[in-house]
């Protein structure tokens, strides 16, 4: 068991949940949780770790104990002190396991073929981890077939957006691209329509047709897509607001336009 706080795979980890950099530099990132554990690909583990407590998760009646067992005798764990994990820890309240995965890499060519009509997000500088997260994890209840983020996006695998994902993460596809404005052109070369959420917009997105292929253009929290940028949609869509309220959260209104396709292609 380890107990003190200055060993180094201790200092490792604490590390990595601070530094995209070194999460890159290694390829992996670290989550936690019993179920982003649960749903993890056991292929992809590379070190797991429990409180000295955690144990008593192994032995809860049902399915989850056995499977939380099972799962831990087959790929190994390390045992830490209550007050190491709380260290290495970077929630509030912590569920006592941890651990590093490898990253997962996808390229847009790939996603562009894998469905005839496929249904895309396109985020621009989407900054809040929460809101990122969240897209991923609308993203996959609505069926999208990949995520394209530009350079400047948020980390994806930082601590907070792997936890906003509820495990979302593991299994949509998504890529960074340094040139956006090049990988939109490729993938309206690929027949895709792009369409920009957009305070301009002159259509309400309801009276769009998304069972085509199609990807939406989503931009920064705060100040919207650059003009560069939505100048590059075939066409502009709004969300109609009552009341004062001039837009929506980023993450709101990704998971609206995901799902109005999803409906569409449902019927």
């Amino acid at each position: 068991m380890i107990t003190s706080m200055t060993n180094q795979r201790v200092k490792r980890i604490v590390q990595l949940n601070k530094g995209a950099g070194l999460r890159k530099k290694e390829d992996v990132f670290v989550a936690e949780g019993i179920k982003m554990f649960l749903e993890a690909p056991e292929e992809k583990l590379e070190e797991v770790y429990i409180s000295e407590n955690f144990s008593g998760h192994c032995e809860l009646p049902g399915e989850d104990g056995k499977k939380i067992k099972e799962k831990l005798e087959s790929c190994g764990y390390e045992t830490v002190s209550e007050e190491v994990f709380a260290k290495i820890s970077d929630t509030q309240a912590p569920q006592g396991i941890l651990f590093v995965v490898r990253q997962q890499h996808y390229m847009l060519e790939d996603m562009l073929q894998q469905e005839k009509t496929p249904l895309f997000l396109v985020l621009e500088n989407i900054q809040d981890p929460g809101n990122l997260g969240t897209i991923l994890r609308s993203g996959e209840g609505a069926g999208v077939n990949g995520i394209i983020m530009s350079r400047d996006t948020a980390d994806i695998y930082n601590p907070k957006v792997i936890r906003a994902t509820m495990g979302s993460v593991y299994r949509v596809p998504f890529c960074y691209e340094e040139d956006l404005e090049r990988a939109i052109g490729r993938m309206k070369d690929a027949g895709t329509e792009i369409l920009a959420a957009h305070l301009s917009g002159e259509k309400s997105y309801e009276q769009c047709d998304y069972r085509k292929a199609s990807a939406f253009l989503i931009g920064n929290e705060g100040n919207g897509l650059t003009e560069a940028t939505a100048a590059l949609a075939d066409t502009k869509v709004k969300i109609p607001m009552a009341g004062k309220v001039e837009s929506l959260n980023a993450a709101v209104a990704a998971s609206l336009l995901m799902f109005e396709a999803a409906r569409q292609r449902r019927m």
